[in-house]
């Protein structure tokens, strides 16, 4: 969040095309998956048109979550040997600092609070939000200080797959994905009684807004008195602009995760995902 008052910015139009394939080695009887696709519009964020196609027979009912996300429960009968999914969409966004309003909040910010296996603080953890504990300022200046201090320590590997690491051990390693650090920053907020959320979205990178990525971004909302939820982005040290796009909150990755669910069969699975942003369609 920027402290300093700035005139209205004219809207950034980004397309986002996102998709996830899936093969298996031996046909499936039967695929369940829960989708968390598909953003919400709130003040910054105007969802202008959103799809998703799958390329076989299947079912989609759509619902929403206890975190207000807006989901999507896809079922697939067998026999099943791939599936894909393409999502594409349009979203008008402006710079809001970081601050998030008008979005569907469900539940209060003091349980954001809690720890889960996926950002329990460790020693390490704990240490470093210490370092900030005991700096002068507001609430939202350690926040900054915070978030500056996981980039600094943490080597962001943006091709690095979701693979249940927990905050402890990525921060540890010294490095991780974009969901990685977001979680070493959560789990030092909630040390500092910050409450703190991950987030799943999508993000413009200008130079590379051409390429195919291998996941979707994710950050932190950390919640400010007197200012409400804030984005903080640590594997960039900056608060979330008009170059993200938000799709879905949780206490940690598994709540907000793109696509998640189960299969009945047997054999194994290869998952291949692939995100691009740009201003062009």
């Amino acid at each position: 969040m920027r402290s300093e008052s700035s005139s209205a910015s004219p809207d950034m139009r980004l397309f986002v095309h996102h998709r996830t394939d899936y093969r298996f080695s031996e046909p499936q009887d039967r695929v369940v998956q829960l989708l968390r696709l598909v953003p919400g519009s709130h003040i910054g964020q105007n969802v202008v048109d959103w799809r998703i196609d799958v390329d076989c027979n299947a079912r989609l009912r759509p619902g929403r979550d206890g975190f207000g996300n807006e989901t999507a429960m896809l079922y697939i009968d067998g026999p099943v040997h791939a599936v894909s999914l393409a999502v594409m969409g349009e979203v008008l966004t402006q710079d809001q600092a970081g601050m998030v309003a008008g979005a569907a909040e469900t539940l209060p910010p003091v349980l954001y609070i809690r720890a889960t296996p996926l950002t329990a603080a460790s020693e390490s953890i704990r240490a470093l939000a210490a370092e900030v504990e005991g700096a002068d300022g507001t609430a939202l200046d350690r926040a900054h200080r915070l978030m500056a201090l996981v980039h600094r320590r943490m080597r962001f590997v943006p091709g690095r797959r979701i693979d249940g690491r927990n905050a402890a051990t990525a921060y540890a390693e010294g490095e991780g994905n974009a969901a990685d650090l977001a979680h070493v920053l959560i789990a030092a907020a909630r040390r500092l009684g910050l409450p703190a959320r991950y987030v799943s979205g999508h993000v413009l990178r200008p130079a590379h807004q051409h390429e195919w990525h291998e996941a979707a971004h994710a950050w932190a909302e950390l919640h400010i008195a007197d200012f409400g939820w804030i984005g903080f982005d640590p594997t960039a040290d900056r608060c979330p602009d008009d170059h993200y796009v938000r799709v879905a909150i949780g206490l940690d990755h598994r709540d907000a995760a793109p696509v998640s669910g189960t299969r009945t069969g047997g054999g194994s699975e290869v998952l291949d995902v692939g995100v691009r942003v740009g201003i062009e369609g």
